[in-house]
């Protein structure tokens, strides 16, 4: 496995981060029904605002993203995505850590939706506890 590098995206990405992000969308099974345009046009706003999108690249090949509000206390990871090619096989960890000390923490807020038993026990592999339950009245 050759070094994962992580760097910081910029406008020359929306159209990377929104396919990647519509695939976690897809993988999540989340209910959200924008379209690619809307999906760019959103992540253009996140990395204008107080977030931080972030790439995992090893060699030419982009691995995986990650979407940080920088200002909130802890600081929150709201997307993280690793590419389906890359799954199960170190390299979510690998990006995690890298993740970890360019935000130059070891505290992070995230959420993650009640039926993805998959992302949550990757969560808890890196030792991520249970601190709330997030709820929703859709009547």
């Amino acid at each position: 496995m050759n070094e994962l590098t992580i760097q910081i995206c910029t406008d020359e990405d929306l159209g990377l981060l929104a396919t990647l992000n519509k695939q976690l969308i897809e993988d999540e099974q989340h209910d959200n029904a924008m379209d690619m345009e809307q999906l760019r046009d959103r992540m253009r706003m996140f990395i204008h605002s107080d977030y931080t999108a972030y790439k995992f690249v090893q060699q030419d090949h982009v691995v995986g993203y990650a979407l940080v509000n920088r200002t909130r206390q802890p600081l929150y990871l709201r997307q993280f995505y690793i590419c389906r090619d890359f799954r199960r096989s170190g390299y979510g960890k690998m990006a995690f850590q890298k993740l970890l000390e360019a935000l130059d923490t070891n505290q992070l807020d995230i959420e993650v939706m009640h039926w993805n038993h998959v992302g949550q026990s990757f969560w808890r592999s890196l030792g991520f506890q249970e601190r709330s339950i997030y709820m929703r009245l859709d009547g």
